[in-house]
């Protein structure tokens, strides 16, 4: 949240305050659009021009983004490396916050691999992001349990990925247990949890499974405005059959896919590969 909102702060400038469109927000509408190099145009801009060293960060994770709306996971990974060489300059003056965003950085850039079919690189930063997160020191913000979990999650869907059918059980039972393991971070992360299941089960071919666990992922709150999850059931209902579900579905996810973030960048990236 505190990145988000920096974030905000320094990349809008006082036009964007005036109901104006401000170059980040521009940047932001030619990558949904896919006019991806339009939009990198104007954040190389941006990282040019930047003053501050946080200005310049909040540019380079744009620029991450952008290059997940062409489905890069190495590009992306070069500019959220970037943005973990700032967070290292932070870890004095704020350590929880500043570890805690690295393990972010590197998580984010895992997510974009996975989703492109970058396994071996999305498995090397989802470890990476937890190594990172785990430094955080006391008083921590953000528990050992939460990254133990996000790791497990990560592991399970990438064996899935990779048809190990028995691996990937083997991580979805280390998430519950990390889940189990500390009631407050379950409090928060517990509506991903079948997210984790449903993953799986696709891509290990247990449709019916699939089918009811994310399901049960857009109707929680929180979750029902996430692009990816309804794609995961649009490729769910299409190995089902169930044309006119996928449909729906697939016309719900291209009007989630607003967002500057991995979700929303995969949806897009998905979307223009189907266009006849």
């Amino acid at each position: 949240m505190k990145s988000l909102i920096l974030f905000v702060i320094l990349a809008a400038p006082l036009a964007a305050q005036r109901g104006q469109t401000s170059p980040m927000q521009e940047a932001t509408r030619l990558d949904v659009a896919g006019q991806t190099a339009q939009a990198r145009a104007i954040i190389q801009t941006i990282i040019d021009t930047s003053s501050l060293p946080a200005g310049k960060a909040a540019a380079q994770r744009a620029m991450a983004m952008s290059y997940a709306f062409d489905g890069d996971c190495n590009n992306t990974v070069k500019y959220e490396r970037m943005v973990i060489d700032y967070w290292r300059t932070r870890e004095q003056a704020e350590p929880q916050n500043a570890f805690y965003q690295q393990g972010e950085m590197a998580n984010e850039a895992a997510r974009v691999c996975i989703d492109n079919g970058a396994l071996d690189t999305a498995a090397v930063y989802y470890r990476i992001g937890t190594e990172l997160g785990i430094k955080e020191p006391m008083p921590a913000t953000h528990p050992r349990s939460l990254w133990e979990y996000r790791l497990a999650h990560a592991l399970g869907r990438l064996a899935a990925r990779r048809g190990d059918r028995a691996e990937a059980a083997r991580q979805v039972a280390n998430a519950r247990r990390a889940l189990d393991s500390d009631s407050t971070m379950r409090g928060a992360q517990e509506r991903f949890y079948p997210y984790l299941v449903g993953y799986v089960a696709l891509y290990t071919n247990d449709l019916a499974t699939a089918e009811s666990e994310l399901t049960k992922m857009v109707n929680t709150t929180g979750n029902a405005n996430d692009p990816f999850m309804r794609l995961l059931l649009v490729q769910t209902y299409e190995k089902l059959g169930k044309k006119d579900d996928a449909a729906a579905a697939l016309a719900k996810a291209d009007s989630l896919a607003t967002a500057h973030n991995p979700p929303a960048a995969y949806v897009r990236h998905y979307l223009r590969g189907r266009t006849p």
